[in-house]
């Protein structure tokens, strides 16, 4: 029996797969070891990993990660995955590779990640062979989540959202005086998925015009500091997956248009995808 699961620094998604490719599908929290470690994973997963889920009977756990940066970030995970499976073989990757072969399977093209988060790579089929580093919240994952979060918080506390937005945002996020609103983000944890939770109001309210314009400015800072720079990138169609590049897909099917790149496959999550990958390799 393996697991199979896509980690965001939201949500993970996890599948059981048996031998007779049976399937089981269940959620948790994300878990980017850029924010939490090993003890924080096991006593999350050992709160929800479901009761009826074998451990000892599962002897591979692949697990493509959002952070998985560098060997030591990923034994941060599987040292989790260990103590929790005593019998498995924990392979633990960035979840760049996950999206790329949920995507495109064993065909060379460009894929991307839109979610809490931003990457994109060029892949050749087999391994990422080229990525524009997306530099995490702080300095870029311009088009995600997190992005649309930081612009409208900034311009929440500067007092610029347009007539009703202000009062709105204020009233379904409960949001506090200024000071409370920067430690929430400066000093408590996971600041990143505090702001990515604010991409829900940009898609709730996409009817007013500011709404629609920071999702195309968005997108358009996406293409122009990292598309952009990936060589012929026209060659390629366009393939991304996350909940911030399927919910506003409409508008960013037309910024990658308008930059020459056919759209090819947009999917809210790989999972299913990537379980039909790993299915075939068994």
């Amino acid at each position: 029996m393996i697991l199979i699961a896509d980690g965001g620094s939201t949500k993970c998604s996890w599948c059981q797969l048996d031998d007779a490719h049976n399937r089981v599908y269940f959620n948790t929290e994300g878990y980017n070891p850029d924010f939490v470690d090993t003890a924080a994973i096991v006593a999350s997963l050992n709160q929800n990993l479901p009761d009826t889920l074998p451990r000892e009977q599962v002897t591979d756990v692949h697990f493509y990660g959002a952070g998985v940066s560098s060997a030591q970030k990923a034994e941060v995970i599987a040292a989790a995955l260990r103590q929790l499976f005593p019998n498995c073989k924990a392979h633990v990757t960035e979840d760049l590779l996950a999206a790329a072969r949920a995507l495109l399977g064993h065909k060379p093209g460009f894929a991307a990640i839109l979610g809490t988060g931003t990457n994109s790579c060029i892949y050749d089929g087999e391994k990422i062979t080229y990525n524009v580093d997306s530099l995490g919240y702080f300095l870029g994952d311009e088009g995600s989540g997190s992005f649309f979060g930081k612009r409208l918080l900034r311009d929440y506390l500067r007092g610029l959202l347009p007539d009703g937005l202000q009062e709105a945002l204020k009233e379904e996020y409960h949001l506090g005086t200024r000071n409370e609103i920067l430690d929430r983000l400066y000093n408590q944890p996971l600041p990143n998925r505090y702001l990515a939770s604010f991409a829900k109001f940009a898609y709730d309210h996409n009817n007013v015009p500011y709404c629609r314009e920071i999702v195309f400015d968005a997108f358009e800072t996406f293409f122009q500091n990292l598309v952009l720079h990936y060589p012929r990138f026209q060659e390629y169609t366009f393939n991304c997956v996350g909940s911030v590049g399927y919910n506003f897909r409409d508008v960013l099917t037309q910024v990658a248009k308008n930059h020459g790149m056919e759209v090819g496959k947009i999917i809210r999550s790989p999972i299913d995808d990537l379980v039909a990958f790993h299915a075939r390799q068994a």
